[in-house]
C-alpha cells in the first residue's frame, strides 16, 4: 500500500482542482511527509518547502495554473509546487547530475514560468507577464510569491513603485512572511512586519468590534472607515498601498481554510493586490522548526534522527578560513568592519557576529548596498570586509566599478564560491567574476592555491591601499596547514611549483593542486600564479621563453579570464611559445556534484591531459 496515496492520485494541478476541499489537510500532511523524507535522501533545501505547502497547495487548488502565471522569489521554496506539477518521481535526482533543478527552470516545466534562484525579481516578472496578458486581452492572472527577506531588496521595490503605477494589470503579490531569508532577519522593514503580528491588542479589539456593531450595518461600516485610517498608523498595509496596491491580510499561510477563500476572492478582483501571508519555516517538522537554519540547505541525512553534528578533526573549508582570519584580524585592527548580504552563515561570519557585534552588518539581500555602504565607511578610514557569493557580487557590478574601484577605495572582497558550485547549479556557480573583475581599473585579485594562501591573501588585501579581492572556491582545499602568522605576499608575484619541460601549466588558485598532477605526469613546469591583477609578467616571460606550450588553467569563463590576461602578456613578447586555455566553456553548466561537474568540462587531471594532448601530441 503507498505511504502517499494522495499524492499519487495527482499527475498535475488539474488533478489536484478536482479534489474536495476536506481531502487538502490530509493531502498537506501528506507533501510535507515526502518532502522531509525526499530531500533527506537527495539534499537541498528543506526549511523554506516545509514553510510552504499549504500555500503551495493553495495556489495550484484556485488559480488555472499554467494558464496563470506563478512567479516564486528565489525559488527555493518549490519543491512542493514540483511535485504537484508531474514531477514527484523526478524528486530522486534532485540537484543531481542530468536530474530536475532545485529551483524553477523554464526548460523543465510548463508550471515554473520563470527561471528564479535569486532574490527579489519575481515582482518585476510577474508585473511583466500580467502587462502582456493585458495587451492581448487576456484574463489570465500573475501572482508573485515573495519573501519577506527578498522584499528587502531595492529591486522588489522598484516592481512595486512601476506596478502601482499600471492599476489595470491583473497583479497579485502574495507576501510570504516567515521572520526568516536565510539568516535571522534584518532591516527597518522585518521590524515594521514583526510588530504587526505582536499586535495582538489590535485583533482583539477588531473582533469584538465586529461583534458588536455587526446588529448595525451603517455603524459597521463607519466603524470599518475609522478602522481602515486607525490601521493605517500600526500596519504594513499603508505602505503597500501608497505604492497602489489593495493590500489584504495578514492570513495564516498554513490555514488552508482561510487561504482558499482569501485567494478565490482575489482572483476575482482586478488591477495590483497584495496579500500578506505568515508562515513558520520548517513547518510541520520539529527539529526544522527548532533551528531553520540549520535546515534551511541539508546534505543526505536520517531524516527520523534529524542531522547529525560533525566527527570534528576535519580540514577546515575556504569559507572557515575566512571568519577565523576575519576574527583574528579585527582583534588586532579596529577599523576592520565586516558586511554581508544576508549570507551570515554561507559567508562563515557567524564566530565574527558574536565576538565583534559592533563592526557586523547584514545588510539583508541588497548587495549593492553592501558595495556602496563599505565605500562610505572606507571614505572614513575604516576597512570594510564584504563577504559575497561570487554569483551574488553580479548583482551590484556598477557600484564595485562607480562607488569603489573610481573612487580607489580601501574595500576588500572575500569572494566565495568562486567556480563551480555543485548541485546549485548555472545560477550559483562563480563562473564569472575573474572575467568582470579584470577589466576595473585598480582592483587587485587573488587566487589562493590552498587554506594558508588564502588566510595570507586575505591578510595581503587589507593591507593593500585600494580596492581588492580574495577568490576561493566553495568547499575544502587540499588540506595545507593554515599559519597564524599573516605576512603580505610580494603583490604580482607568482610561485614556481615544479620545475619541468617543454610545457607549462600556469595555473589559477583552485586548479593548481590539478596542475601539479597533471605536471608530474608530463614532466611540465607548474606554475601557481597567485595574482590574476597584477599578472606576474616577469613571470610569464621567463617561462614562454623556456617553454614550447605555455597552457593556462582556471575555474572561470575561459572568455575574458585569467587565460586571457596572459595572452596579453605573450602576445607583447619577441618569442610567442604556442598557448592553450582552459577554463569553463561558452555555455552554462548545470548543476550536479562538483567533481563531475568539473570531468564534464575538462577540467579534471583526465581532460587537462586529454586538451594537451589534442593541442600537442607527446611525439610532436
Amino acid at each position: 500500500m503507498s505511504s502517499y496515496p494522495l499524492l499519487e492520485r495527482i499527475g498535475n494541478p488539474a488533478d489536484l482542482r478536482a479534489f474536495d476541499r476536506r481531502e487538502l489537510h490530509p493531502l498537506a500532511d501528506e507533501l510535507r511527509a515526502f518532502l522531509i523524507e525526499s530531500v533527506s535522501k537527495t539534499g537541498g533545501h528543506l526549511s523554506s518547502n516545509l514553510g510552504t505547502v499549504e500555500l503551495t497547495i493553495a495556489l495550484h487548488y484556485v488559480f488555472d495554473t499554467p494558464e496563470d502565471r506563478i512567479v516564486w522569489d528565489v525559488g527555493h521554496q518549490t519543491y512542493g509546487h514540483k511535485v504537484l506539477t508531474g514531477r514527484r518521481q523526478a524528486m530522486t535526482g534532485l540537484r543531481r547530475w542530468e536530474g530536475i533543478s532545485g529551483f524553477p527552470r523554464r526548460c523543465e516545466s510548463e508550471y515554473d514560468t520563470f527561471g528564479t534562484a535569486h532574490s527579489s525579481t519575481s515582482i518585476s516578472a510577474a508585473l511583466g507577464m500580467a502587462v502582456a496578458a493585458r495587451a492581448r486581452g487576456e484574463e489570465r492572472r500573475a501572482i508573485a510569491v515573495i519573501g519577506d527577506g527578498a522584499m528587502s531588496a531595492g529591486m522588489a521595490f522598484e516592481a512595486l513603485n512601476n506596478a502601482g503605477d499600471i492599476a489595470d494589470a491583473n497583479l497579485l503579490v502574495i507576501l510570504n512572511d516567515n521572520e526568516m531569508s536565510i539568516s535571522p532577519p534584518v532591516g527597518a522593514l522585518t521590524k515594521i512586519l514583526a510588530r504587526l503580528m505582536s499586535g495582538s491588542t489590535f485583533h482583539a479589539a477588531r473582533r469584538a468590534g465586529e461583534k458588536v456593531l455587526g446588529v448595525a450595518p451603517p455603524m459597521l461600516d463607519f466603524a470599518r472607515r475609522v478602522e481602515e485610517h486607525v490601521k493605517g498608523l500600526i500596519t504594513p498595509g499603508t505602505l503597500f498601498e501608497e505604492f497602489g496596491f489593495r493590500y489584504y491580510g495578514p492570513i495564516d499561510g498554513h490555514d488552508l481554510e482561510a487561504l482558499i477563500p482569501t485567494l478565490q476572492n482575489l482572483r476575482r478582483l482586478k488591477g495590483p493586490q497584495f496579500l500578506h501571508v505568515i508562515t513558520r519555516k520548517g513547518q510541520g517538522y520539529k527539529l526544522a522548526e527548532a533551528d531553520p537554519v540549520l535546515y534551511h540547505g541539508v546534505s543526505q541525512f536520517d531524516h527520523t534522527a534529524g542531522i547529525q553534528s560533525g566527527k570534528g578533526g576535519e580540514k577546515p573549508t575556504y569559507t572557515q578560513v575566512f571568519g577565523d582570519w576575519l576574527c583574528d584580524m579585527a582583534a588586532v585592527d579596529p577599523q576592520i568592519v565586516g558586511i554581508t548580504p544576508a549570507m551570515r552563515e554561507g559567508s562563515g561570519l557567524v564566530r565574527f557576529a558574536q565576538e565583534f557585534p559592533e563592526r557586523y552588518f547584514d545588510v539583508g539581500i541588497a548587495e549593492q548596498h553592501a558595495l556602496t555602504f563599505a565605500a562610505g565607511l572606507a571614505c572614513e578610514g575604516y576597512k570594510p570586509v564584504v563577504a559575497i557569493y561570487s554569483t551574488f557580487l553580479q548583482r551590484a557590478y556598477d557600484q564595485l566599478i562607480h562607488d569603489i574601484a573610481l573612487q580607489n577605495l580601501r574595500v576588500v572582497l572575500a569572494i566565495d564560491r568562486g567556480g563551480l558550485v555543485g548541485a546549485d547549479g548555472a545560477t550559483h556557480h562563480g563562473a564569472f567574476d575573474l572575467s568582470f573583475l579584470l577589466c576595473v581599473p585598480n582592483m587587485l585579485i587573488m587566487t589562493p592555491a590552498n587554506e594558508n594562501e588564502c588566510r595570507q591573501m586575505l591578510y595581503t588585501a587589507v593591507c593593500h591601499d585600494g580596492p581588492s579581492a580574495v577568490r576561493y572556491p566553495r568547499g575544502g582545499g587540499p588540506g595545507v596547514a593554515v599559519e597564524p602568522a599573516m605576512q603580505a605576499l610580494p603583490v604580482g608575484r607568482g610561485k614556481i611549483h615544479r620545475h619541468g619541460k617543454r610545457i607549462a601549466l600556469l595555473a589559477f588558485g583552485s586548479l593548481v593542486q590539478t596542475a601539479e598532477t597533471v605536471g608530474e605526469r608530463l614532466d611540465a613546469t607548474v606554475a601557481n600564479m597567485r595574482f590574476v591583477k597584477p599578472l606576474d609578467e616577469a613571470l610569464v616571460a621567463e617561462l614562454a621563453a623556456s617553454h614550447e606550450l605555455l597552457v593556462t588553467l582556471e575555474e572561470n569563463a575561459v572568455i575574458g579570464g585569467a587565460g586571457s590576461e596572459v595572452a596579453r602578456v605573450v602576445d607583447q613578447l619577441p618569442q610567442r611559445p604556442r598557448m592553450l586555455r582552459l577554463g569553463l566553456p561558452d555555455r552554462f553548466i548545470d548543476h550536479g556534484d562538483q567533481t563531475q561537474l568539473l570531468r564534464s568540462v575538462g577540467l579534471d587531471v583526465d581532460g587537462v591531459l586529454a586538451a594537451i594532448e589534442g593541442t600537442y601530441p607527446a611525439n610532436s
